[in-house]
């Protein structure tokens, strides 16, 4: 899978390494900002509490 996705990057190969990390940029801001809070609420209370 990852490599016919490296293979299907647009640019020459120097570039690509460049090409994949912003996609996993992208991908990671998009998750961390967007997906994440959206799903936090729909989630258990996460409290936990040790001891007394």
């Amino acid at each position: 899978m990852y490599a016919w996705l490296y293979r299907h990057l647009p640019g020459p190969h120097r570039l690509r390494p460049l090409v994949a990390a912003a996609l996993l940029l992208i991908v990671v801001s998009l998750l961390t900002f967007l997906v994440f809070p959206a799903v936090e609420a729909a989630l258990p209370n996460g409290k936990v509490t040790m001891g007394s």
